[in-house]
């Protein structure tokens, strides 16, 4: 079973996602975690979310604000979440990025309302 306690104090992951043709697509992202799962907020016009509505098979390695990967890649299953649940996932990570989040969720909302989803791990 993945260790998420590893994980959960560090700020972000790198997180791939795959086009149509399957060229995977690699993004550093904040994350939470709660009940064995990773949470990712995002604007809902990003190519992230666009990607996930073709196909929710994701891979996720911690990694440096620039996107390079510093931990061992997993295989996961994204769901993107309802409004209600985005909503949740909003104020968790308000709670674990405090003014940082603040800063960053300005830079978000020029990418459309927020948008969710969770990462279920499938190794």
């Amino acid at each position: 079973m993945y260790n998420f306690k590893e994980i959960e104090s560090e700020k972000y992951i790198s997180l791939e996602t795959y086009r149509k043709n399957n060229q995977a697509v690699k993004t550093p992202v904040l994350f939470v975690i709660k009940d064995n799962l990773i949470y990712v907020v995002t604007g809902d016009k990003t190519g992230k979310i666009k990607r996930l509505r073709n196909n929710l098979q994701v891979k996720f390695a911690l990694c440096t604000i620039k996107g390079k990967v510093t931990g061992e890649l997993v295989s996961g299953t994204a769901k993107i979440l309802t409004e209600e649940e985005t909503k949740e996932v909003v104020k968790w990570r308000g709670k674990k990025y405090g003014l940082f989040w603040k800063i960053v969720s300005r830079l978000d909302r020029k990418k459309g309302k927020f948008s969710a989803f969770s990462i279920k791990i499938t190794e």
